[in-house]
């Protein structure tokens, strides 16, 4: 029975041990707990936020950066139009030089072919006057001497 004595002797000086535990963890729980488990919340919900503005942030770079990617495309669509639409104008440019140097062409080949013509008509003219000229004196060097033989 002397154990049951001694274990009997120790609780009750436990007692006062247990007493103040008790009391130490009370007060932690009001002075220490308490405005952890608050500080913590806060702490998550500060956290939470900061997340959620950080996901708000991300998702309106995105739509930025795919408005600017729209904006990029349609400057470059209109660089290509504005390419394009000055590239016809030089080809249609181009093409009313060309055919303005081709109507000047054919123009300088029908005055080149009416002088041409004219000159043929000319130098057929003066042929023909040389040519009457020519026969005249034929027939007059012909006719002399059968003259001269006949007259002598």
């Amino acid at each position: 029975m002397g154990i049951f004595r001694q274990v009997g002797e120790l609780l009750l000086f436990s007692i006062p041990t247990i007493i103040c535990l008790l009391v130490v963890w009370g007060a932690y729980r009001v002075l220490v707990y308490n405005k952890l488990k608050k500080i913590l919340a806060e702490r998550h919900a500060r956290t939470e936020g900061a997340v959620e503005q950080a996901k708000a942030a991300i998702a309106s770079a995105e739509e930025r950066t795919a408005e600017y990617e729209k904006k990029l495309r349609e400057a470059r669509a209109q660089i290509y139009a504005a390419q394009e639409s000055a590239r016809n104008r030089m080809i249609e440019q181009r093409s009313d030089a060309l055919a303005e140097a081709r109507r000047q062409a054919e123009k300088m080949i029908k005055d080149a072919r009416a002088t041409l013509d004219q000159d043929i008509a000319a130098a057929k003219a003066g042929l023909q006057k040389q040519a009457e000229t020519l026969a005249d004196q034929i027939v007059q060097s012909v006719l002399r001497p059968a003259t001269a033989v006949g007259g002598q």
